[in-house]
């Protein structure tokens, strides 16, 4: 290989593969392993410097060889050297693919038909060609038989196929996928380790308005069964990711925290219902929230004979 390829293109060559391995073998997410992980990046220039030096080398022992020999011995040498970067090998390949003649021999090929001085040569049709051309044929008759003699699916029918598997794979996804619930799909979470970690969420980012013990104080007391803008998971879920009422509210949590930092903060809030806090502050909103089942009862607090039951 050495003698075929010069080391203009052996060097880059080599290069480029070690850092496809390395891509490939490790996993840097969106940026290129080299810039995730400094050391990678030291390890690329010493493989460059490294066969740099190895081609430097083998130049030099080369020049070395070659002022060691003799005048008729170093002739042979240089046109040696020479042949190697004309590429005969890809040369070989391309006379095997096109089957062409040299100009030297067209002579050999050339047909007696003379149009105002334009003469036709009787070139062998390209083996690439035939060969692609042939197999054009088998996969005509193979497709015939698949779908026309067989009864194959039709396009529209493998369309339906695939929509149908894409929906069940996406469906299959979002079970897992935490990041991609909204309102509309997020439920309840009851696991140990999901309200732990909204408790950390709640700590670090909301007692500051409604205190650790979720009693209030610039935000509304989160332990009462009074709801400003409704009660239950979803509506909770919501109101921390879209922000409170303008102008008055809290911010939009959905800029700060993700989709499931935001159901786990949710979930913990609600485990916060019916206890005592130390301080509770005076209750506010019209909404009564029951339960995730009946949803929301919407009353008035001064008057609350008079309900209605409204979706959550």
């Amino acid at each position: 290989m050495k003698n075929l390829i010069p080391s203009f293109i052996r060097v880059p060559f080599v290069f480029f593969i070690i850092f496809g391995l390395i891509e490939y073998l490790i996993d840097s997410g969106e940026n290129p392993a080299f810039i995730e992980y400094p050391m990678i990046m030291l390890f690329l220039v010493l493989v460059l410097i490294i066969l740099v030096a190895i081609e430097a080398i083998v130049g030099a022992l080369e020049n070395l060889k070659l002022q060691n020999l003799d005048a008729e011995a170093k002739a042979r040498f240089l046109a040696d050297k020479e042949k190697r970067f004309e590429f005969t090998w890809w040369k070989n390949i391309y006379k095997k693919l096109t089957k062409s003649k040299p100009i030297e021999s067209e002579g050999e090929i050339i047909i007696d038909h003379n149009y105002d001085g334009i003469k036709e040569l009787d070139n062998a049709l390209p083996p690439w060609w035939i060969y692609a051309f042939y197999i054009t044929i088998i996969f005509a008759v193979v497709y015939l038989v698949r779908f026309e003699i067989l009864d194959g699916p039709s396009q529209i029918e493998e369309y339906e196929t695939e929509l149908a598997e894409a929906k069940t794979a996406i469906e299959e996804y979002k079970k897992t996928a935490k990041d991609l619930i909204d309102e509309n799909t997020v439920t309840l979470l009851t696991e140990a380790s999901d309200l732990s970690a909204g408790k950390t969420v709640f700590e670090l980012n909301c007692v500051a308005c409604h205190m650790a013990d979720g009693g209030g104080g610039i935000g509304p007391n989160l332990t009462d069964e009074h709801w400003i803008l409704g009660g239950g998971i979803k509506n909770v879920f919501k109101v921390v990711s879209d922000g409170g009422r303008d102008g008055k509210g809290m911010i939009a949590w959905k800029q700060i925290l993700n989709p499931s930092e935001i159901v786990q903060v949710s979930s913990y809030l609600l485990t916060l219902q019916g206890t005592t806090p130390a301080n509770p502050k005076a209750a506010e909103g019209e909404i009564i929230w029951v339960n995730e089942t009946e949803a929301t009862i919407e009353t008035n607090t001064q008057a609350v004979d008079s309900t209605s039951v409204i979706e959550n």
